[in-house]
């Protein structure tokens, strides 16, 4: 597992429609293991190997974006009001650094503004503060400043969190685990697939604007015309104390979903998972989510798409920091290349037939 490239793809700027550092940097990569790219129009990116057969054609994508914001409005006073881009809860919001990336690339650090305690009535503490209320301060004293520094409406707005090893040396904390990690996993098959035969055509990379309503995911699937498709993505940790009844563990394996609210998988899929995991000795643990995948939005291309959303949980998703396990990361980079070598037409007929 390359651990360098996996921190530096979580400190890319990347926010929902603005995911151009994350595509080049990608670009890049996938170039070291292949020369044949796939590029929608809307920025989504592929590399592709091929196997010792045509067919299946095999998806697999993270998604290129992070939760973020971008300016709306600056006001006369030098300060910005932004739209959250993905979703965030306003609790986790306040007093939190970040940077806002200009038109020339420029990254200007930031802080969403806070009121200290001393300076709030009684009633007002008890009350969060909405979003709709909240503003980014760049240190400027007026607009003509913050225009100075090359800021306009519409540029996106990243949170800031270095990675960091936590105790223990088994943990990392860092920003964009969702989805940096599915970007690095694509980069990591790509990298096993080259010393590896395997018996169809694999499509590895990652989709832009998952976070906003997987819309990324429609049209690389329309352009690709994939016969199995498998989302990489972080999903929200249950083993925290406040949260009852949660799935998700972490240092217990790679997730395998069963349920959320974009895609039931089909039960010959979730056999293949399960019986894929237990045969390669690879720990597992199943999944279900509020939230959704790309997989949601795949599945109903054509005349429909084999789908599963497989990866880790992570804790603090969609906030600046997240937690996640070096372990289980390296069992989901064990798992696709194992789900890959697998996975031929017999196998999809046997998927389709449950």
């Amino acid at each position: 597992m390359n651990w360098k490239r996996f921190e530096k793809l979580t400190q890319l700027a990347g926010v929902p429609g603005a995911e151009e550092e994350v595509r080049e940097a990608l670009k890049k990569e996938i170039g070291h293991y292949t020369k044949e790219m796939v590029r929608d129009r809307l920025g989504s990116l592929f590399g592709v190997k091929r196997g010792t057969k045509e067919s299946p054609r095999v998806m697999v994508a993270g998604h290129m974006d992070e939760v973020g914001f971008m300016v709306t409005r600056i006001t006369d006073d030098g300060f910005l009001k932004f739209q959250t881009l993905g979703g965030w809860w306003g609790q986790v919001m306040l007093a939190q650094r970040v940077e806002v990336v200009t038109r020339t690339g420029k990254r200007i650090p930031g802080v969403i503004g806070s009121v200290p305690p001393h300076l709030l009535k009684e009633e007002t503490r008890r009350k969060p503060v909405e979003i709709d209320d909240m503003f980014i301060d760049i240190g400027a004293d007026d607009r003509q400043e913050v225009e100075a520094a090359g800021i306009r409406p519409g540029d996106s707005i990243t949170p800031v969190c270095p990675l960091v090893e936590m105790e223990g040396g088994r943990r990392l904390m860092t920003k964009a685990v969702d989805n940096r990690f599915g970007c690095a996993m694509a980069l990591e098959l790509l990298e096993d697939l080259s010393d590896m035969e395997h018996p169809n055509v694999v499509y590895s990379g990652a989709t832009v604007q998952e976070e906003v309503g997987l819309r990324g995911a429609v049209t690389a699937a329309q352009t690709i015309e994939p016969d199995v498709f498998f989302a990489v993505d972080a999903g929200p940790a249950g083993d925290t104390p406040g949260v009852k009844d949660g799935f998700g563990e972490l240092g217990k394996g790679v997730v395998i979903r069963l349920f959320d609210r974009s895609m039931v998988p089909l039960s010959g899929m979730r056999r293949f998972l399960v019986e894929t995991a237990e045969e390669e000795g690879i720990p597992y643990q199943f999944f279900v989510s509020q939230g959704g995948t790309d997989a949601g939005a795949v599945h109903k291309t054509g005349t429909g798409v084999p789908s599963a959303a497989v990866g880790v949980c992570a804790r603090y998703i969609h906030s600046h920091a997240a937690v996640v396990d070096k372990g289980d990361i390296r069992a989901v980079k064990r798992f696709l290349t194992a789900l890959i070598r697998r996975l031929d037409s017999d196998r999809v007929e046997q998927i389709l037939r449950g």
